[in-house]
């Protein structure tokens, strides 16, 4: 299974948007330099972030997009969910049962086991704890570029 590229979009533009101050309102163009993604891809998966509760889309000159502030708790999960919809690693997990095997099926409880493992780690971080997580890395990458190259002399 693969997370669809506007799943990792949504992802992505939602962390970097959690790590503004609250109330920000961002532009589209400035969401998607910032976030390395087309803009009318972008545009596309923010109105679905927006259809989702998770983002406000406001127009006009002052307009933009700006991250509803309950979003700050939402999981990584949560958004993928908002963008693709449940995720289920095989058509048998699914809420239909389609699958005539499933009650005999060997590999059933491995395909269960494994959703429940992704569900768990999808499900962990939030999107306010990943934007922290941003920030300190930015900050020690930072660190890293303006330290002095150390120079080693031969023995």
């Amino acid at each position: 299974m693969q997370l669809t590229r506007a799943a990792d979009y949504a992802v992505r533009v939602m962390v970097h948007m959690a790590g503004m101050p609250a109330g920000s309102t961002l532009r589209l163009r400035t969401l998607a330099l910032a976030v390395s993604v087309p803009e009318s891809f972008l545009a596309k998966v923010l109105q679905t972030l927006v259809r989702g509760g998770l983002v406000i889309s406001r127009r006009g000159p002052d307009g933009g997009f700006e991250l509803v502030p309950s979003s700050m708790q939402a999981s990584v999960l949560d958004i993928v969910e908002a963008i693709d919809g449940p995720v289920q690693l095989n058509a048998c997990l699914g809420e239909d049962g389609c699958c005539e095997r499933k009650d005999w099926c060997p590999v059933q409880s491995v395909w269960a086991e494994a959703q429940v493992a992704m569900l768990t780690v999808l499900s962990r971080d939030t999107v306010g704890e990943l934007a922290l997580r941003a920030a300190r890395n930015k900050e020690k990458l930072a660190r890293l570029q303006s330290a002095p190259a150390e120079v080693v002399m031969p023995a």
